[in-house]
Parts: structure tokens; sequence; C-alpha cells
């Protein structure tokens, strides 16, 4: 996987997520820190820019949401660590709100490079509005990719996290427009005879359309999920 990385500048779901060493505005960190975390790793192209203001601002806001579900939020640019904290002071003298997460200063590019967060035919230094989900294992599970102008919606990347979770604890999918405390889907049978046995389960419990599409209710204790304690205790 290096390799490929190193030849190709992205990564894939399913991939390990890439190591790396940063400056922060919170101190020294790497990926290796994170261990047992969920993580969102997120680039955005320039500080004191008006759209990034607005991105970590909301991240700041839904910080706590994170943290409920055992996740970590670590913001990136190629702007200097000098300039993010000139940044985040200056989104606190005029708002109160303090950045409560690191933002990793990546002079180099070498963490964006890695992770394919330039787009050479948007900008050949500026990193465009990726987002990746890594779970507590240290794979990635989800990529996004945002341009430039359009800002991120905040919301739909924690639910991400959440769906993601909570389909690894019920060995379920969930389905368009899934929220927390909805149902799932269950796997598909995989045998005749498991068909007509889900067939008439639908039919006693009204709990799907068809063999291949039906639901059930998460167990209590996947609803709530793992709460984190001290995300940046380390930093």
């Amino acid at each position: 996987m290096d390799y490929e990385i190193m030849m190709n500048g992205n990564v894939r779901i399913g991939q390990r997520a890439p190591e790396f060493d940063a400056i922060t505005t919170m101190g020294n960190i790497s990926l290796n820190d994170y261990k047992g975390k969920w993580i969102v790793l997120f680039s955005h192209p320039g500080d004191f820019t008006p759209v990034c203001t607005t991105e970590m601002i909301s991240f700041a806001r839904a910080n706590t949401y994170f943290e409920n579900i055992n996740t970590c939020l670590i913001g990136l640019s190629v702007d200097s660590n000098s300039s993010h904290l000139a940044w985040v002071y200056d989104i606190y003298c005029r708002t109160g709100i303090r950045i409560p997460f690191p933002i990793i200063a990546d002079r180099n590019g070498e963490i964006a490079r890695k992770y394919g967060m330039i787009s050479n035919d948007v900008s050949n230094t500026e990193t465009v509005r990726n987002v990746y989900v890594i779970d507590d294992k240290g794979i990635i599970r989800t990529i996004l990719i945002y341009p430039l102008n359009i800002g991120r919606f905040i919301p739909e990347i924690v639910r991400i996290v959440q769906a993601l979770q909570m389909s690894d604890c019920t060995n379920a999918s969930t389905p368009a427009n899934w929220i927390p405390n909805q149902p799932v889907i269950i796997p598909p049978p995989s045998t005749f005879n498991e068909l007509i046995e889900r067939n008439s389960e639908i039919e006693k419990n009204r709990n799907g359309i068809n063999w291949y599409l039906s639901f059930k209710q998460p167990d209590n204790n996947c609803i709530d999920g793992d709460e984190c304690n001290n995300c940046n205790n380390k930093l």
C-alpha cells in the first residue's frame, strides 16, 4: 500500500490510513496517538478564508457530539502553525469560540499528498475540502471531497460516523436517510431455506418488503455508542 500511495498520491476506502507525524496547534501528534479512537481528518484550503472559518466554527460547536461517539477531529492545511494559531485566536476573539481540536501545519504538503488532498486541476498547493473517516482500527471507512467554494454539512459527517459504528455493532446496513434509533437492514439470506424463513418472518412481523429487504431494531447497547473521554488527552 505504501508504494501505491507514493505513486498515486491517493488512498481508498478499506486501506489502512497512512501514518504521519505532525506539528499542530496543540503540539506534536502522530496518527498512532489515536489508537482505539475514530478520527475525522479534514483538510481546508487556507486560514483566514470565509468558508473555512465557518467550517471551523461549526466543527468546534459539534466537537462534543463527535467526542460522545468516540471520535476525534483533526484539521489540516498547508499553512504554517503560526498562521493557524493567529487564525484560531482571531476566531476566539471575535466569537468566543475555542477550536478544541488540533490543526496540522502541513507546510511541505507531505501529509496532504499522501492522502490525495491536493487536486492539481484546482490548485497545485491548496488542499480541497477532503474528509476522511478513520475507524478505531486505523482503517479508512469514508472519503468525502468538496470543492473549494462549498462548505461541508457537519451533521452529515456526524451521521456517517454513527452509521458506520451502528453497522459494525449490528452486522447490518443502514438504509437511505438513516438516522440514529431507526431500524437497520438485516443481511439477506444466503440459502433457499433461509429465504423462505425470512419471508415468513416478514409476513408475521411486517418488517420488510421481501426476503432481500427486511429490517430490525438495533439492540440497546448499539444505540448510544461508546463515549470518548479526553480525545486530546495526549496533546
